[in-house]
């Protein structure tokens, strides 16, 4: 699977050219907020999700049929900024599971910016 051009196309939020990288019985979840997507849920949620994004894939893992990608999206006017890790299970070359586990961006908390710990990674 061509991950690389998976993330081109969520980022643009092109459902057509998202479809065919999966198989059409996969299920996406979400365990953050405790969601589980069909294919076509998933597609309605990625694609009609408010704004415009870009972003670059920072880290990209693979262990048998399991790919594993550390994404950095953010929105084009750089307002909102959050990174995530996905694990692609594939078979056939198509994706039956994905499982995404997203974070927002920010500051530490204060309660650790006050202990003095901990220094920026970039």
């Amino acid at each position: 699977m061509d991950v690389e051009r998976y993330w081109r196309a969520a980022l643009a939020q092109n459902a057509q050219e998202m479809r065919p990288f999966f198989r059409k019985d996969a299920v996406v979840r979400w365990p953050n907020t405790n969601e589980q997507f069909t294919v076509e849920e998933f597609l309605r949620a990625n694609c009609e999700y408010p704004g415009s994004w870009d972003g670059q894939i920072e880290r990209l893992e693979q262990t048998g049929s399991l790919l594993i990608t550390a994404v950095h999206v953010y929105s084009r006017d750089k307002t909102v900024s959050c990174h995530v890790t996905s694990f692609f299970q594939i078979e056939e070359d198509r994706i039956v599971v994905l499982e995404e586990y997203w974070g927002d961006d920010g500051p530490p908390p204060r309660w650790r910016q006050e202990m003095g710990i901990g220094r920026p990674i970039r």
